[in-house]
């Protein structure tokens, strides 16, 4: 059965940055979509990044988040730069219909 682990939440000064890691139990061969969440909100994309290589980010993200992949760890990555409080979500990734736990992201003075 498929299963992602999100990790790389956490707190962080507004300008600041993190990393956040989506890794799946099986080699990667679609599209890897990274979504977040607010209380009360619906889940909207931030980026993704297909089999090929080809990575799309949302307005929100572009500029100052950067996918990547490793295929040796099944893992995909997403490094945000310049957070901003309005970044604070739970962050999900997502391939294949099958969902993570989710990783808390926290843009704070």
């Amino acid at each position: 059965q498929r299963h992602l682990v999100e990790s790389g939440g956490g707190l962080v000064q507004p300008g600041g940055s993190l990393t956040l890691s989506c890794a799946v139990s099986e080699h990667i061969f679609g599209t890897v979509h990274w979504f977040r969440q607010t209380p009360g909100n619906q889940r909207e994309l931030v980026a993704d990044i297909s089999g090929l290589g080809t990575k799309n980010y949302e307005s929100s993200a572009k500029g100052r988040f950067t996918l990547s992949r490793d295929d040796a760890k099944n893992t995909v990555y997403l490094q945000m730069n310049n957070l901003k409080p309005e970044d604070t979500a739970v962050y999900y990734c997502s391939y294949l219909g099958t969902w993570g736990q989710g990783t808390q992201v926290t843009v704070s003075h």
